[in-house]
């Protein structure tokens, strides 16, 4: 599904723009994903070249092991090698991998407050990937580095690992007519 704007798309760096877009990319995936199509090509090697006369119920195992763990290997790291987070005038929807699923839209008018954070590590939320901890809440962790975290009305936090977080945050912060700590403008 693709989005058709009727206005130009900006970036975070103008001041003036209805939309800001982040994006973060782990190139180290990619050697996951790399070992995965080594699995399923392993597999399917194994199906096409072994003689299936004897010891069927063995080979027939490992063709499917292999198959079944390159197909998880490969699409699980490609569907995290990267995000692209869309903050416009009443949302933020976050999308993963190229396909960009899995996705989650989020209403501004569900945000209470937006935090830049750091340094965000896939230690921390116990891998990459959309995860949820339920001391933390719930992360998309593409890769180690700087994060977007947001805080909901019902009291839960979402993070997102992202490129130019804090300009993300400052958009958000402005949409919302929240102040530099978080609290509305003006209390």
């Amino acid at each position: 599904m693709r989005d058709h704007p009727r206005k130009p798309r900006h970036t975070g760096a103008d001041p003036h723009s209805d939309v800001w877009i982040g994006r973060a990319t782990n190139r180290a995936q990619w050697v996951l994903a790399a070992a995965g199509a080594a699995c399923l090509a392993l597999g399917i090697q194994l199906a096409v070249t072994s003689d299936w006369a004897s010891a069927t119920a063995p080979l027939l195992m490992s063709v499917i092991g292999c198959v079944a763990a390159g197909l998880l290997m490969l699409f699980g790291t490609l569907a995290f090698v990267n995000v692209a987070v869309r903050v416009d005038g009443d949302a933020l929807e976050v999308r993963c991998g190229h396909m960009g699923l899995p996705r989650r839209r989020i209403l501004l008018t569900h945000v209470v407050g937006a935090e830049f954070a750091p340094q965000v590590t896939p230690r921390q939320w116990g891998g990459w990937g959309y995860r949820w901890r339920p001391d933390q809440g719930t992360a998309v962790v593409v890769r180690r580095g700087e994060g977007l975290v947001l805080r909901l009305g019902d009291g839960r936090t979402f993070t997102i690992t992202v490129d130019d977080a804090e300009a993300g945050v400052q958009f958000i912060r402005e949409r919302l007519h929240l102040s530099a700590t978080g609290a509305p403008a003006g209390a």
